[in-house]
């Protein structure tokens, strides 16, 4: 008799408060994301900010591995992501997001990149799925050969 599958995963996180201006997420893993500012000034990623490398994070690792079962491994990926945040009523949440996908390669193919980044975008991206459902995703593409600048 073979087990059930669950339904639902909770993650989870943990913060916590320096007493001044930091904030200090931790996993479960020992990874640790400051928000706000640690005690010398320097500051750390916003909250806001944080969805949008969610964002970033989970699509990248999507089309990384796609382009590996393809053979297509880019030499360099870079993502860029802006989240249109809506400032006259609270709460500022966003409305829409664009996301830049930049790959480096010699053989990368067009086809294949637009096809991993479609199924990252409809099917395999948690956090893209969980933030649509506050506006709309548009992204761009663009293949470049090792060591061409991107600007």
């Amino acid at each position: 008799m073979s087990e059930e599958k669950p339904t639902n995963l909770w993650k989870e996180i943990s913060a916590s408060w320096d007493g001044a201006s930091g904030y200090l997420a931790h996993t479960p893993a020992g990874a640790e994301m400051l928000m706000g500012k640690d005690p010398e000034g320097k500051p750390g990623i916003g909250p806001m900010e944080a969805l949008l490398v969610g964002l970033a994070g989970c699509t990248m690792i999507d089309i990384v591995d796609i382009m590996r079962k393809k053979r297509q491994v880019p030499v360099a990926f870079e993502v860029k992501v802006r989240g249109n945040q809506r400032l006259t009523e609270y709460p500022y949440r966003f409305t829409g997001y664009e996301v830049q996908y930049l790959l480096w390669g010699d053989e990368l193919q067009e086809k294949d990149v637009a096809q991993a980044i479609q199924l990252s975008e409809e099917k395999y991206c948690s956090v893209g799925g969980t933030l649509a459902l506050s506006g709309p995703i548009h992204s761009t593409f663009r293949i470049l050969k090792p060591g061409e600048s991107a600007t």
